[in-house]
């Protein structure tokens, strides 16, 4: 209800509806929404999530799944993706909505650009409701490969990836097997997970995961992976740039990746 009463309120006719689909849901309402304007079914579109599961019965259930960390002690070291002390994630909340525009369209009205949708992909482990599937990240491997190719572009033209990387032990691990699968050894590739400062704010986290890559575009500066203090084996420079501190990235020409799981 929430999009159709803001549709109401702008006068927007075009598709609307929401979606749900755990921790991919806001890349899957960015992609749905690029693909409605590439069809020609609507000039703009309003797409992002928001979620807000800090409330018994969403920190009960992923309590039973063992997922949380429980360094309750230091909360402010509890999120600490690909460090080898990590214990699971640390739940947040928020928003992040993107406005996507037809090139020309958003030129004829002066808009101001802050970047480009290539393109992106769907795909699906076909394994377990919550583990990564077994052969080292297999769908996620499958999923980033026909995104370059619907974006038309090559692995060596991605020079920042902002990660889903939650802080649990298997999945932060599964995904950097992905990662060096699909772009190799290249030391000119940028990593960091947002995660690592303000925790997974689930449906919400692709939004507003999405506005830190557009940001990194727009300013050139990357924000850091805090708390990755012992890194897991093969997590370190002679592999991928895994970002330490805040980094200021010039080069805005290349491309940047975002990735989600769910």
């Amino acid at each position: 209800m929430g999009s159709a009463i803001l549709a109401m309120d702008l006068g927007w006719m075009g598709p609307n509806y929401s979606i749900s689909t755990a921790c991919a849901t806001s890349n899957f309402c960015i992609l749905n929404a690029a693909n409605h304007i590439i069809r020609g079914e609507a000039d703009l579109m309003l797409c992002g999530g928001s979620d807000g599961a800090i409330v018994p019965i969403g920190l009960g259930g992923f309590v039973a799944c063992r997922t949380l960390s429980r360094r309750n002690s230091d909360p402010s070291k509890a999120s600490r993706p690909w460090d080898t002390n990590r214990d699971g994630f640390v739940l947040g909340e928020g928003a992040g909505v993107l406005l996507l525009e037809e090139l020309e369209h958003a030129k004829k009205r002066g808009a101001n650009i802050y970047a480009e949708f290539l393109g992106g992909s769907f795909t699906f482990d076909a394994y377990h409701v919550t583990q990564p599937h077994p052969n080292d990240g297999v769908g996620v491997i499958l999923c980033m490969e026909k995104a370059l190719n619907h974006s038309r572009i090559s692995r060596e033209d991605v020079n920042y990836i902002n990660a889903h990387a939650t802080s649990t032990p298997i999945g932060d691990l599964k995904e950097y097997k992905a990662l060096i699968h699909c772009f190799g050894q290249n030391l000119e590739l940028r990593v960091n997970s947002t995660k690592s400062m303000i925790g997974h704010l689930l449906g919400a986290a692709g939004g507003v995961e999405a506005v830190a890559t557009i940001q990194a575009i727009k300013t050139g500066w990357v924000h850091p992976n805090i708390n990755l203090e012992n890194p897991d084996e093969g997590v370190n420079n002679q592999t991928m740039y895994w970002i330490l501190t805040l980094l200021l990235w010039l080069n805005k020409n290349d491309y940047r990746g975002d990735c989600f799981l769910g």
